[in-house]
């Protein structure tokens, strides 16, 4: 087996980091990122979106590489090159995904792309569980006591690949969509960025801070004792849940 982060620190750490951020929504990671003294050499969008103006105002270059077709007959590998190419013309080390809407496709993530182990990415709940687009409505919808938020890297499956951090976040009576998605925020913008830096410096592996590194919260801790509960166990550990998909 591979070792993404050992592949990706290996060339990384001995020198200055060329960090780019893809990206495709209002930009409130993109602020934390830059907000976190981190230097952005790109941002790198697929529509014309907040995270634009976010850039803009900060000096950052922006590549805009807008997807017009959401359809079966979206060239995902031709898009891919183009987001890769604008990457390397800039010459970013490491890529960090801040709501990014497209799914690359598998070569962005192997050996030749320049960009194995070096894509990170935030997702809003305790990995493996609630993949996807809907991870936040899908864990209020199952009744689970406690969701969050992950940091991994990620590979050519979605929402897969090793975990660096996870930070739980209790969903509380009366929760809805919004107030549970943006307490989740709160953390993915002190958490991500983090990550980010110590990925950066090379020291990941060694760090002594509280971060849950490399490792996943079992879900048997999310849920409790409930029927409902260990339905939705069984039913994450079979691969059945999260659904929903970027495009």
């Amino acid at each position: 087996m591979i070792d993404l982060r050992a592949q990706a620190h290996g060339d990384i750490h001995a020198r200055a980091v060329n960090l780019g951020i893809l990206a495709s929504g209002t930009g409130t990671i993109l602020s934390a990122i830059i907000d976190s003294g981190l230097a952005v050499s790109v941002v790198v969008l697929d529509r014309e979106c907040g995270a634009m103006g976010v850039a803009e105002r900060s000096g950052i270059p922006v590549e805009l590489i807008e997807r017009s077709d959401f359809g079966a007959s979206f060239d995902r590998r031709e898009y891919t090159m183009r987001v890769l190419e604008a990457l390397r013309s800039y010459s970013v080390d490491l890529v960090a995904m801040a709501g990014f809407g497209t799914v690359l496709a598998p070569e962005a993530y192997r050996a030749d792309s320049g960009y194995p182990g070096k894509i990170l990415n935030t997702h809003p709940a305790l990995l493996p569980a609630f993949k996807g687009w809907h991870a936040v409505e899908e864990a209020l919808a199952a009744g689970v006591a406690v969701t969050g938020c992950t940091v991994h890297i990620a590979t050519e499956t979605v929402d897969d690949g090793p975990v660096l951090a996870q930070e739980q976040v209790p969903i509380l009576p009366g929760d809805n969509l919004e107030s549970l998605h943006e307490r989740i925020k709160v953390v993915e913008r002190r958490l991500y960025p983090q990550v980010i830096a110590q990925f950066m410096a090379g020291d990941f592996e060694h760090s002594t801070n509280t971060l849950q590194q490399a490792t996943s919260t079992p879900l048997s801790d999310m849920l409790g004792p409930s029927g409902r509960d260990q339905e939705v166990l069984g039913r994450a550990r079979a691969g059945g849940l999260g659904t929903g998909r970027i495009g």
